[in-house]
C-alpha cells in the first residue's frame, strides 16, 4: 500500500519504521476552548511529507516545521509544545492546545540487496543479525525464501532499478543480480540519486572494466564511477563459495558502518508527573489571563 497525505497515522508509521525512515508522531493534548481537533488526535510527519491531520491550518503547519525539525536534530525523545491559537498561530478558534512530539529516529542502517541467488541466500542470514533493514529485491517470487527474518522485506519487481527510488538517504546497496544489464541499471539509478552511502557491484575485473567504459559513456563523472567498489567485497578475505563471497561482503559493510557510528547520548522521556505539571501549569496561567 502506497502512502499518501490522507494515509492513516498509524499505516503511515509502521510503513516508515518497515522504510528505516525517521518519523514524528504528533500528539493533541489538553485541547481547551475551540480548537480544530479533539484531543489525542494524531499526525505522523516525516523528513518530507505529513499523513493524516491535526485540522490544518496554521497550527499544522507550524507543528510540521517542529517535527522535521526535530528529525534534523536526529535523536529520538519527546517534548511537549504549548500553543494558544488565537494569538501565537493566527488562528479564530479561540482556544489552545499542548502538542506532544514524540521522534523516532531510525538508528538501523539501510541495506538494498539485488539478487535472490547463491550470494543473496549467504548474505540474508547475516544481516538480520545486525541492526540493518534490508530491502530484498528480485524479478522471481519463487526465490526467495519460505520465511524470513524480522529486519527483511522482499521485493518483487519486474524492474528492479525502480526500487532505487524507495530507498532513504545515505542507504546501502548490494547489486548481485545474474543480469550484467540489469546491474547496470541498478548501478545507474543509485549513481543518478547520488546520496548512497555505499555501492558494492559483484563482477571480475573484465566486467568492472567495461562498466567504467559505459558509465563514462553515460555522463557520470570520474568521482561518481569511483563511488563503486567492484569487485565488491573485502579484498583480503578470499574465496569464491557463495559463503566465502558473503563474508567478504557483509564485512566490508560492517566496517564502512561502524565507522559512521557514534554513541546516542540518553535520553529521559516526558515523565507523567512532569506532562501532568505542564498541563496544569498552563492551565492556571490561562484561567490568571482570562481573569
Amino acid at each position: 500500500m502506497s502512502m499518501t497525505p490522507n494515509s492513516h497515522w498509524l499505516d503511515a508509521a509502521q510503513q516508515l519504521s518497515q522504510q528505516g525512515q525517521s518519523y514524528v508522531l504528533v500528539t493533541l493534548l489538553g485541547v481547551r476552548g475551540s480548537a480544530p481537533r479533539d484531543s489525542g488526535t494524531k499526525m505522523v510527519v516525516s523528513d518530507s511529507a505529513t499523513f493524516d491531520t491535526i485540522g490544518g491550518g496554521h497550527l499544522e503547519h507550524k507543528a510540521t516545521q517542529i517535527a522535521q525539525q526535530l528529525i534534523r536534530d536526529g535523536q529520538s525523545g519527546q517534548k511537549i509544545e504549548h500553543f494558544p491559537l488565537s494569538a501565537k498561530l493566527g488562528q479564530c478558534c479561540g482556544g489552545s492546545t499542548s502538542v506532544l512530539f514524540e521522534t523516532f529516529i531510525n538508528t538501523n542502517i539501510n541495506v538494498m540487496m539485488f539478487g535472490a541467488g547463491h550470494v543473496g541466500h549467504a548474505i540474508a542470514p547475516m544481516l538480520a543479525g545486525l541492526p540493518v533493514n534490508l530491502h530484498w529485491v528480485d524479478e522471481r517470487s519463487d526465490l526467495f525464501p519460505a520465511h524470513r527474518a524480522r529486519n527483511t522485506h522482499h521485493i518483487v519487481s519486474e524492474v528492479p532499478s525502480d526500487e532505487v527510488a524507495s530507498m532513504p538517504p545515505n542507504s546501502y546497496y548490494i547489486i548481485l543480480t545474474h543480469n550484467h544489464q540489469r546491474d547496470f541499471d541498478i548501478t545507474s539509478a543509485i549513481l543518478k540519486r547520488g546520496d548512497a552511502k555505499y555501492i558494492g557491484l559483484i563482477g571480475s575485473d573484465t566486467k568492472w572494466k567495461r562498466f567504467k567504459q559505459r558509465f563514462s559513456h553515460r555522463g557520470f563523472t570520474d568521482e561518481q564511477i569511483a563511488s563503486i567498489t567492484c569487485p565488491v567485497g573485502l579484498s583480503d578475505v578470499p574465496g569464491k563459495l557463495p559463503m566465502e563471497v558473503a563474508v567478504s561482503i557483509v564485512g566490508q559493510v560492517i566496517n564502512l558502518y561502524q565507522q559512521e557510528l557514534a554513541p546516542v547520548p540518553h535520553k529521559q522521556g516526558v515523565q507523567w508527573d512532569e506532562l501532568k505539571q505542564m498541563l496544569d501549569g498552563k492551565i492556571e496561567t490561562e484561567q490568571l489571563e482570562n481573569k
